[in-house]
C-alpha cells in the first residue's frame, strides 16, 4: 500500500522553507495548470479596537505570500483567498475588511493579482455529507480546481487540536456552525468536524507552526514560537502528524479517530511516510484543556477556585456551547473574579451551551444565550429563572443578569469588550521572537 507523505521543516528563511516543505511533501504535484486556486487560511477572530497578539491564533502573511509565490511559479494566475471569521455581530462585515486590509490581502492583490473574499458575503451551497449531515459551503471554495489549505497549528480547548480539518469549519455558514455544536451526543461537534473536508476539491494542506498556541484558539491562549511548517497533499495524514507534532496521538483526538475511521484509515501513522524532520526531533506537548474544581457549591476554573471563590458554580463548557457564546465566556469568568470581594454570593448557577440543567436547590440560575434558555426554560428545578436569551448574549444583558444574581460585575468590561484582546499583547512585550513582521506584507 502506497504511504501518504508529510513532510515536516523547520522555519529557517522565507520562500525557501516553505518551497521545501511543498516540495518534499509533494503537495503541488497534482496541481492543474491553469487551476482554479482557493487558499483557507485561519483567521479566527479580529479586531478594530486594538492590536492583540495574533501570534499562533492567525495564519501568517508569510506563509500566505509564500504559497501564492509558489502557485504563481506554476503558471496558477486565478487564487482566491477566503475566510469567515467569527464577530459578535454576524452582519459585520467592517471587521472581516479590516482584517485582510491589515493583513496585506491588498497589497497581495496589487502584487499578484489575487483576489480575497468574506464568504458571508457569498453564497454558500448545501451540500450532503452523508448520515443525514448537510452543512451550507461557500461555493468558492466547493467550486475552485485546488483548494491550499492553511491553519495555524494549534490546540483547541474543545476539539483538542486545530488543523487542517477543523480550519474548514470557517467555510460554512453560521447556522451550519450552530449545527456542528449539536445537543446530540452522538453526532456532536467531533463527529461534524470529521467531516468537514470530504467534499473538497483536491487540496495541500500546509499546516503554519511557525508560531504555536497551547489552550488556543485564541489570543488567550499561550503562544510560542515554534518555526515549523508541515504540509501533505491528504489533510487527514498532515493532521495526523500535526497532532503528534502538538503532543497528542489520534486516539486523544476524536475528531481525527472519526475522520480515520470514514475513510477506513488506521490512525497510528502505519500509512504515512514522514519526511524531513523527525516528529520526535519536534514535537511539545501543547495542552489543551482548561483544569475545573469543584468547590462545594458547585464548579469553577481552577483560578477561580483558588481565589476561595463561593457561591457560584460557573460548569465547564461542553462541545454544545458554540463559537458565539463562547466568545464572551472568557470575558464573564474574568468579570467574575474581579467582582469577588470575599463574601460568598447567594448560591447562583450560570449554564452555557445546549445540554447542561440546573442543579436543584439553586437558589438563581442565569441561562447564558438563546439555547440553554431555550433547554430550561420550563425546568422546575429553576427557582429563581435568570435569561439572558440572545444569539449571541448582548453584554447589555450580561451586566444586567449578573447584577441581578447579586454578582456586581463592572459594566466597563463589557462595554469595552472589544479592548479586552489588547490587554494580552502585554505577556509578548519585548520579547523580539514575536515579530509583527509575519503579518505584515
Amino acid at each position: 500500500m502506497e504511504k501518504s507523505v508529510v513532510a515536516v521543516v523547520r522555519y529557517e528563511k522565507p520562500y525557501e522553507s516553505v518551497r521545501k516543505v511543498v516540495e518534499l511533501s509533494h503537495g503541488l504535484d497534482h496541481l492543474p495548470s491553469r487551476a482554479r486556486v482557493f487558499i483557507k487560511p485561519n483567521i479566527v477572530f479580529w479586531t478594530r479596537a486594538v492590536n492583540f497578539p495574533k501570534w499562533g491564533v492567525i495564519t501568517t502573511s508569510r506563509v500566505i505570500e509564500d504559497i501564492i509565490a509558489l502557485l504563481k511559479e506554476r503558471g496558477i494566475d486565478d487564487i482566491t483567498i477566503g475566510e469567515g471569521s467569527v464577530t459578535m455581530d454576524p452582519k459585520d462585515r467592517k471587521t472581516p475588511a479590516h482584517a485582510f486590509e491589515y493583513l496585506g490581502y491588498g497589497a497581495l492583490k496589487k502584487r499578484y493579482g489575487i483576489k480575497y473574499i468574506n464568504v458571508f458575503e457569498r453564497p454558500f451551497e448545501k451540500t450532503d455529507l452523508g448520515d443525514g449531515i448537510v452543512l451550507s459551503f461557500n461555493t468558492d471554495i466547493l467550486h475552485s480546481d485546488f483548494v491550499v489549505d492553511i491553519p495555524v497549528m494549534k490546540s483547541h480547548n474543545q476539539t483538542v487540536v486545530s488543523l487542517g480539518i477543523k480550519n474548514l469549519k470557517g467555510m460554512i455558514d453560521i447556522k451550519s456552525r450552530k449545527l456542528c455544536h449539536s445537543a446530540d451526543t452522538d453526532k456532536d461537534l467531533n463527529f461534524m468536524v470529521a467531516r468537514l473536508a470530504d467534499k473538497m476539491p483536491p487540496m495541500l494542506t500546509l499546516l503554519d507552526g511557525i508560531y504555536t498556541n497551547e489552550r488556543g484558539p485564541s489570543f488567550d491562549g499561550r503562544i510560542r514560537r515554534s518555526n515549523l511548517l508541515a504540509a501533505s497533499s491528504d489533510v487527514l495524514s498532515a493532521d495526523l502528524v500535526g497532532a503528534k507534532i502538538l503532543g497528542y496521538g489520534a486516539s486523544e483526538v476524536p475528531h481525527l479517530i472519526h475522520a480515520a475511521n470514514n475513510r477506513q484509515r488506521p490512525y497510528d501513522l502505519s500509512d504515512i511516510e514522514v519526511v524531513g524532520e523527525q516528529i520526535e526531533s519536534v514535537a511539545f506537548r501543547h495542552e489543551y484543556d482548561f483544569q475545573y474544581s469543584d468547590t462545594g457549591d458547585g464548579s469553577l476554573p481552577l483560578p477561580l477556585a483558588k481565589m476561595g471563590i463561593r457561591g457560584v458554580s460557573y460548569r465547564k463548557y461542553d462541545l454544545s456551547m458554540c463559537t458565539y457564546c463562547s466568545g464572551v465566556n472568557g470575558l464573564i469568568l474574568s468579570a467574575i473574579r474581579y467582582a469577588w470581594k470575599g463574601e460568598p454570593w447567594d448560591s447562583v448557577e450560570i449554564l452555557t451551551g445546549k445540554t447542561m440543567k440546573p442543579t436543584p436547590g439553586k437558589k438563581k440560575t442565569i441561562l447564558l444565550g438563546k439555547c440553554m434558555y431555550q433547554a430550561n426554560k420550563e425546568n422546575p428545578d429553576i427557582k429563581e429563572m435568570i435569561a439572558i436569551k440572545g444569539c449571541p448574549p448582548n453584554p447589555e444583558s450580561i451586566v444586567k443578569a449578573l447584577h441581578k444574581a447579586g454578582i456586581m460585575v463592572d459594566p466597563a468590561l463589557f462595554e469595552n469588550i472589544d479592548q479586552l484582546p489588547g490587554f494580552f499583547m502585554s505577556r509578548y512585550d519585548g520579547k523580539s521572537e514575536f515579530d509583527e513582521a509575519f503579518f505584515k506584507i
